[in-house]
This record gives structure tokens, C-alpha cells and sequence, in this order.
């Protein structure tokens, strides 16, 4: 690499730098420039989005942020940036932070300027227990928008282990995890299944009981559901199997099918002969209803043969050898076959997905701040982050929901010159070729009427 000093048109000199790419003979200069330029000029889209649905005016009414001095961001600012830094890939503070190097990506955010990082974790550290828990209404808002369903939604509930390694920061505990017991986090989440949108999220010690606030999670959660939307089908894992919880479902009328744990007292049943077992129309599945103790609840053990079924999921039992079991409770009625029953189960590993896709691509897994209610409130601004990419979708008309990665790939991240052309702020993106600059444009038709006062252009 090699380093001139060139003369440039003013009184200045501009340092242009020389790096070989492909062999020693050929070169690419690399110089310096004043001008207003984003790598993620299609945020712009974004940001319009949010203008649309009055995103700020909501985010204000949940921030417990009341700064007296006249230089002080507004909180609306710094949530805002966050959120954004969050699309743009950051997974820490620090990354959000980082976006501050970028000369135009306040003004594609619309808002003052990102936050350093000493001001988020201000921003953060001042969430206490119930303001950070009132983040929640964000999701409602979110649920809000979405249109009712005759027959309902699908609410898939879920808990999880969120592993830190450095295991320093407040509730983070050593708890059992799919790696062993590790410093984590458990919280609980659920989810619309139908519209892949996130209804709730409580962050929880990593200690904690597979139950614990498990029916408080889920009381709380349907007490504050937009009227219009109702709840047809409840699916839930073991850390929702509790008898609070299931009488609580049942006293609402809500049918569900909820994962048991194998105690002994249903492991016996695993140890029944084969004339026990009921064969089903899926090869290698063989089942057993039991009758309940409460009216209407439906015992459902499944065996899966793994010489025909080696990917099944199930617990193994040393007694049994060479099958793996589960067991389900539920209160559909009796004109539910077992197979449509764990058919319908199924579906909710779904949800199984929205928990990879927020934790690899929203950053849930990376924030962990030194106080345990600015970890839940970094992790609920993700998790709305996340809500308002799915309306975005919706707004849009894609008919199927992309990851986050597509987004950033196809609209996000799209480079961009900021300038004032003619008194009026202009974002010149770069997009090469008629036919790409005709899906821009059709993406900018469907925001238009509510754009905020800036052209975009491509060139």
C-alpha cells in the first residue's frame, strides 16, 4: 500500500491512498470525501413507515424519561436510534453507537443524532421494574394493527435460555440450558402464530423454575389483548405445564395443548406392552389416550420408533429402549383424533423460529446490560423492533415474512448521497437500472401519502 499527497482544488491537499486488489500491477486509489453519505440510505423506507403509523407519538407515551436540560436528546431520539441501529445489525451498544461515524444516517432516521453509547446505557439504567414491564403496550399497540381473525389466533408460548457467558450482570444466573447449566437469562414470550408477531416478553434470572411467573405471564398477556383480538388455540411447552395455568385457560374457555413433563406417574404408562399402544396413519408413531382427572382434559402419549422416526423429538426412557416419548394435555373435544392433535401441536415450532431469528438478527442475544430491568427494556425495544418489520411487511404487501437478513440485503442497507437540492433535503440512493428503480419506486408509492418532507431519488 502505498500513501500520496496530491493537490486538490482548494486550499487544502487530499491524501489518496493506493491498494492492490488483484496482483501488484493494478491498483485502486482511495481518497476521502465531505459529502453527506449513508450506507443505509433505505432506512429512509423505514423511516416513513414509522411516520406512518405515528410510531413516535406511541414510543413517547411508554418512556419514563422526563430530561430537564435544554442539550438533552429527546428519549423518543434515543429509542428510535436504537431500533435503528438494531436493522442496521448491531448486537451491542457500542455497535449502535458506532453508527454516529455515519454522516447521514441521523437524518435518514429522522431523528437529532444516535445516541453515544455512555447515553444509552443512561437511557436504559433508567427503566426501573414497572417501566420497563409497561414496554409490553408496545406489543399490544403492535397486536393492535393487526386485523381480527373469525376463528382466532394462535398463541404460542414459549421460555428459553439466553447464555452470558461472562455471567456478571444482574439476574444473570447459572440455569439449566441445552448446553448444560450456564450463566443465563429465562425469559418467557409468546406469539401470535398466524402474523409471526411477538404478544409479550418477560425477562426472568437465569435460576429460575421452569414455571416460575408462568401463570402471571400468561393472565397478564390475555387481560391486555386488543378487543378485537381473539385467542382460538393456545400451544405452549413444559415451562407452561402448571395447574394455575391450566385452569386459568379452562376458565376462559381457551382450548390448548400444552407439553407434560414425564413423571413417573405418566412414565408408567410408557412402560405399557404393546397392546397398550394405538397405531396411527404416521409410520413409527404409536400412541395412548388417557383419561384425565378433571372433566374435559385429554391425556395424549406419543411413542416414536426411532429405527423409523431418527429425528422425532421426544425424551428417552432406559426402560424403553429405542423409542422416544411425549406427552400432551388438552381439552379439545373428543371429535379431535390424537394424530390431528399432535398435527396441530407441531405448528407451534414455528415459534421456535422467531426466537432464533430475534436472538441472531435483533441482537437479543448480544444486550445484557449491568442492571437486570435495562436488559429486559434494550430486549423489549428489539423485540418491537421486530413487531414493526413484520407490519412494515404487511404494509408493503409481501405476501410471505422475510428475516431480517433479507430485509437488510434488499432494502435497508442501500447506499445513499444526502444533500439540499434546491432548499429541499434529497437522498439520491444508488440503484443501477430501470427495472430495480421501478420496485424502489412502487416500495415508495405504498408510503407516499405520509412520507416525511424529503426526496428521494435514485441515481
Amino acid at each position: 500500500m502505498k500513501k500520496t499527497t496530491q493537490p486538490h482544488t482548494g486550499s487544502t491537499h487530499q491524501t489518496v491512498l493506493e491498494i492492490n486488489t488483484v496482483d501488484s500491477t493494478q491498483s485502486i486509489r482511495i481518497g476521502f470525501t465531505d459529502q453527506r453519505l449513508t450506507a443505509y440510505g433505505g432506512m429512509a423506507f423505514w423511516s416513513a413507515f414509522l411516520h406512518k403509523r405515528k410510531v413516535r407519538a406511541q414510543l413517547e407515551s411508554f418512556l419514563p424519561q422526563a430530561p430537564t436540560s435544554p442539550n438533552a436528546f429527546a428519549p423518543s431520539d434515543v429509542g428510535l436510534g436504537l431500533m435503528g441501529g438494531v436493522l442496521c445489525g448491531a448486537d451491542k451498544l457500542s455497535r449502535v453507537a458506532y453508527l454516529r461515524g455515519d454522516p447521514a444516517i441521523a437524518e435518514v432516521l429522522g431523528i437529532e443524532a444516535v445516541a453515544s453509547q455512555s447515553t444509552l446505557s443512561r437511557f436504559l439504567s433508567s427503566f426501573d421494574e414497572r417501566a420497563s414491564n409497561a414496554l409490553n403496550g408496545l406489543h399490544q399497540w403492535a397486536m393492535g394493527q393487526l386485523p381480527s381473525l373469525r376463528e382466532g389466533y394462535t398463541l404460542d408460548l414459549d421460555s428459553w435460555s439466553l447464555l452470558h457467558k461472562d455471567g456478571h450482570q444482574e439476574g444473570v444466573r447459572t440455569g439449566y440450558t441445552p448446553l448444560g447449566l450456564e450463566p443465563c437469562h429465562r425469559p418467557l414470550i409468546a406469539c401470535l402464530a398466524e402474523p409471526k408477531l411477538v404478544a409479550g416478553f418477560w425477562l426472568r434470572q437465569g435460576n429460575s423454575q421452569c414455571t416460575d411467573q408462568a401463570p402471571e405471564f400468561v393472565s397478564q398477556l390475555l387481560d391486555r389483548l386488543p378487543k378485537h383480538i381473539r385467542v382460538g388455540c393456545v400451544r405452549a411447552d413444559a415451562g407452561f405445564y402448571h395447574e394455575k395455568v391450566l385452569q386459568l385457560l379452562e376458565q376462559r374457555r381457551l382450548h390448548y395443548l400444552i407439553v407434560m413433563r414425564l413423571y413417573a406417574k405418566w412414565q408408567k404408562y410408557c412402560r405399557h406392552a404393546d397392546s397398550a399402544w394405538t397405531p396411527t396413519d404416521v409410520a413409527g408413531i404409536e400412541a395412548q389416550e388417557i383419561e384425565g382427572a378433571v372433566l374435559g382434559r385429554r391425556i395424549i402419549i406419543l411413542r416414536h420408533r426411532l429405527s423409523e422416526r431418527p429425528e422425532a423429538g421426544g425424551k428417552k426412557l432406559l426402560s424403553v429402549p429405542g423409542y422416544l416419548f411425549q406427552a400432551l394435555v388438552t381439552n379439545l373435544p373428543a371429535s379431535w383424533s390424537v394424530l390431528a392433535i399432535w398435527r396441530r401441536y407441531n405448528g407451534r415450532s414455528e415459534s421456535e423460529n422467531r426466537i432464533k431469528e430475534l436472538g441472531s438478527q435483533f441482537g437479543v442475544k448480544g444486550f445484557c446490560c449491568q442492571k437486570f430491568w435495562a436488559t429486559q427494556a434494550v430486549c423489549q425495544f428489539a423485540i418491537w423492533a421486530y413487531n414493526l418489520c413484520v407490519l412494515l411487511q404487511r404494509e408493503l404487501g409481501l405476501l410471505e415474512k422475510v428475516e431480517l437478513q433479507t430485509l437488510r440485503w434488499r432494502l435497508f442497507c442501500r447506499a445513499g448521497v444526502w444533500s439540499q437540492a434546491q432548499g429541499k433535503p434529497t437522498l439520491k440512493l444508488a440503484v443501477r437500472g430501470e427495472k430495480h428503480r421501478q420496485w424502489w419506486t412502487k416500495v415508495a408509492e405504498k408510503l407516499r401519502d405520509t412520507l416525511p418532507p424529503l426526496n428521494c431519488q435514485c441515481s
